[in-house]
């Protein structure tokens, strides 16, 4: 029964049990130091799927679907992006953050872009630190998936960013980006990020295209001290569509479970595609019954179920 209670806590309420995070070696951590694996989903970008960001989804996720962490993708390209309407991304992001505060699950505000724009991040995130550094729920993600860019630049762009997030915020956890997608954690393995705490590094796969060969490298980094968090993960091919692989993400997870490493899935959005989890008539807010989620969201939903909820 004591057992059962304990699970029930981390079902329930995340940021009760673990409380701030912080970073130890390789391995995320609570705030008494024992490791913790966050666990959960990535809402779409909002400047294309505005409508899941809201404080129903943000509950269903947490109760029906058993999300320890929330990602809140807030778009820097295509129409409609925070670059151009900044104020309606407020207005998506906000609820979001209220909602997981309220709710006592973590929440990743994360910068979806695919190219440096270090002045404009570094006032993005002084904002968000301002407004919410004192909240234990929060998780910095400063650059989604560098494409071009040189780890060296990537390191210089960190460390401005990050530098005006510790202004306002001492020790919240702040995930960085590395080259060609999120997929050269080798390079930051050679040369990490210096003088810096709570700083994680972010890989992403798609499992029907990113198999042994970015398990290995992700394993080989880990075990050279590298903190990794996978922000972004899908069965599906990397485009986001074509073959759902159970097998390979089954792979990818267990990898994770078994090195301690945080993962997100992607995405809550209802395009037709194979990695958005939900139909076009699923309604904002939740709560979501089968017959609306797709096969792939009814695969993380039962990884979900089976990791936070046992």
């Amino acid at each position: 029964m004591l057992s059962l209670l304990a699970c029930h806590v981390h079902a329930i309420d995340p940021v009760k049990q673990y409380g701030k995070l912080q970073v130890k070696g390789a391995q995320l951590c609570d705030k008494k130091g024992n490791p913790v694996i966050l666990r959960g989903v990535s809402l779409g970008w909002h400047n294309l799927w505005p409508r899941f960001y809201n404080k129903g989804a943000v509950e269903t996720l947490k109760n029906d679907w058993h999300c320890s962490v929330i990602r809140a993708a807030i778009g820097q390209h295509i129409e409609d992006n925070f670059q151009e309407n900044p104020e309606f991304a407020m207005q998506c992001l906000t609820p979001v953050v209220e909602a997981a505060i309220k709710q006592n699950i973590y929440v990743i505000i994360d910068w979806h872009s695919h190219k440096l724009m270090t002045e404009e991040a570094k006032q993005f995130f002084g904002e968000m630190a301002r407004k919410y550094g004192k909240y234990p729920h929060i998780i910095y993600e400063i650059y989604n998936e560098p494409i071009e860019d040189k780890w060296v630049d990537l390191k210089k762009y960190a460390q401005e960013v990050i530098g005006e997030i510790r202004k306002y915020d001492k020790d919240n956890v702040v995930l960085v980006g590395c080259p060609h997608w999120d997929q050269d954690i080798h390079l930051v393995a050679e040369s990490p990020l210096e003088g810096l705490s709570n700083v994680m590094y972010t890989v992403h796969f798609y499992a029907a295209t990113h198999g042994d060969d970015l398990r290995q490298r992700t394993e080989g980094a880990v075990k050279r001290g590298i903190p990794i968090f996978i922000s972004e993960s899908g069965a599906t091919e990397a485009s986001g569509d074509g073959k759902i692989d159970e097998e390979s993400e089954e792979e990818w997870i267990k990898m994770c479970e078994r090195l301690g490493i945080s993962w997100v899935c992607w995405s809550i959005s209802d395009k037709n595609e194979s990695c958005s989890m939900l139909l076009p008539r699923a309604t904002a807010t939740g709560p979501w019954p089968d017959d609306v989620i797709k096969r792939y969201g009814k695969l993380v939903k039962g990884l979900l179920e089976k990791y936070n909820a046992r």
